[in-house]
């Protein structure tokens, strides 16, 4: 039988889903909520559920069915997050069971649903879908991280302005809100002061951070103030840059900045024009190649990482050759590849889902191939090389790590020999490369990183 004031939290979807949930589960454990791993111990089941595209919709409600079906009389279901934001009712009607819909906008509301929910019968769901613009503002105290092992996400902005055609995220999250300045920096200065090493930034757009606030240049204004305040922080990674928003100071601090690693996320979705403009996505190749020249000019060893959409509709096979010729050569470290989703209400509907689903998996998977061959020469051309690892687990005799080139959970892995400390920083000389990953054993003292 479930204590009276115990949770299990379900979180699905991106790392910007996986630090709102965090932050919901620190306010329960604030009001005395004590955090369980089986449903069937917890008097609140939460599931933070992700609403981006339809396979992760119907994850969500899976997971959201699953739990109302073995659901006892005297426990709380409430659907979060993403797809209750946007589908509140829907969800409650194909989910019998749900007690409270709270949307990602209010996420900071979870203690004040539950004491409602606790206190008031409700033959029907409770709906808390407040459009609240002070997401990313008022957070009751709580930080905007997720930690995992030495490593950490943080959020410096919630929402988004971008006019992407096939997005749903500003339907959902609204417009763009930047947490302010100091709290980001404080939040940074904690982290580092219990053992993390490495800080990923994360928003829907980190290039328009302080865009709100006045800032001019704001992701280099934070990184400068991250990097003064917090020396110590060994690893700092920027993710998800919007293109057209690198700029050239933005470029000269991470050159500058050794903490800043020589990594960036930028999803440029296509590269043909004509497709881009469809997608209402900067459709200016030339600063593309211009900006990815200048990155690789003055910041040494620069990763790149991108995404793609194939069978975006109307793309043709031209298009789509040339998307395949600015793979092969621009050469990017790290490639994602969707196929198309269509989502109604987005700008895009009127564009229908005209591509077939065999032609897009035939893009996919053509497209793919390309970049596993680059890929793998990439990291072949590590072989001999040290690198630094971050180490972070340890099975069948092989330490587990990553490297700056790799991003949690979406990159490559670094497979070493032997049993290195978890959770330090160590060097390690590559001795082989596959697709996606890195093999190596622990470098000798004295040898140079590179």
């Amino acid at each position: 039988m479930p204590t009276s004031k115990t949770f299990h939290l379900v979180s699905l979807g991106c790392a910007k889903n996986t630090v709102d949930s965090d932050s919901m589960a620190q306010l329960l454990l604030e009001d005395g909520f004590r955090a369980v791993e089986k449903p069937a111990q917890a008097s609140v089941l939460i599931v933070n559920t992700c609403g981006f595209i339809g396979p992760a919709k119907e994850e969500s409600l899976a997971v959201l069915g699953e739990l109302a079906e073995s659901k006892r009389p005297n426990q709380l279901l409430i659907a979060a997050g993403c797809l209750t934001q946007r589908y509140g009712e829907q969800v409650a009607r194909q989910v019998p069971g749900i007690d409270g819909i709270l949307g990602t906008r209010r996420w900071m509301d979870i203690v004040q649903l539950t004491r409602q929910l606790r206190a008031t019968p409700h033959p029907a769901p409770i709906y808390h879908l407040p459009e609240s613009p002070t997401v990313g503002a008022d957070e009751h105290g709580a930080r905007r991280v997720s930690v995992a092992g030495a490593s950490a996400y943080l959020k410096v902005a919630d929402g988004c302005r971008r006019p992407c055609a096939f997005c749903a995220i500003p339907l959902i999250k609204g417009t763009a809100v930047s947490r302010p300045l100091e709290s980001i920096v404080a939040e940074a200065r904690d982290l580092r002061a219990a053992g993390v090493k490495e800080l990923i930034l994360i928003a829907q757009d980190t290039t328009d951070y302080g865009h709100d606030l006045g800032l001019k240049d704001g992701l280099a204004t934070l990184l400068e103030a991250i990097t003064d305040n917090v020396p110590e922080m060994d690893w700092i990674r920027v993710m998800y840059s919007y293109p057209g928003y690198v700029t050239d100071r933005m470029i000269d601090v991470m050159a500058a900045r050794p903490q800043i690693l020589p990594y960036l996320d930028i999803p440029l979705q296509h590269a043909h024009p004509a497709t881009l403009r469809r997608m209402k996505r900067p459709a200016n190749i030339e600063w593309v190649h211009a900006t990815l020249a200048k990155m690789r000019a003055k910041i040494s060893n620069l990763a790149i990482r991108t995404t793609f959409i194939v069978g975006y509709p109307g793309e043709t096979n031209e298009e789509y050759q040339t998307l395949l010729d600015f793979v092969q050569e621009i050469r990017f470290d790290r490639v994602g590849a969707f196929k198309f989703s269509f989502e109604p209400g987005t700008t895009s509907e009127p564009l229908g889902d005209p591509v077939a689903a065999e032609v897009k998996e035939a893009r996919w998977a053509r497209l793919m191939e390309i970049q596993q061959a680059i890929s793998l020469q990439i990291n072949q051309s590590y072989v001999g090389k040290i690198l630094p690892v971050l180490v972070e687990g340890y099975d069948n005799g092989l330490s587990i790590g990553r490297s700056y080139r790799d991003a949690p959970e979406i990159d490559g892995l670094v497979l070493v020999e032997g049993q290195l400390p978890i959770g330090e920083i160590v060097p390690v000389h590559i001795t082989g490369g596959m697709t996606y990953d890195l093999t190596g054993v622990p470098a000798q003292v004295g040898l140079t990183v590179s």
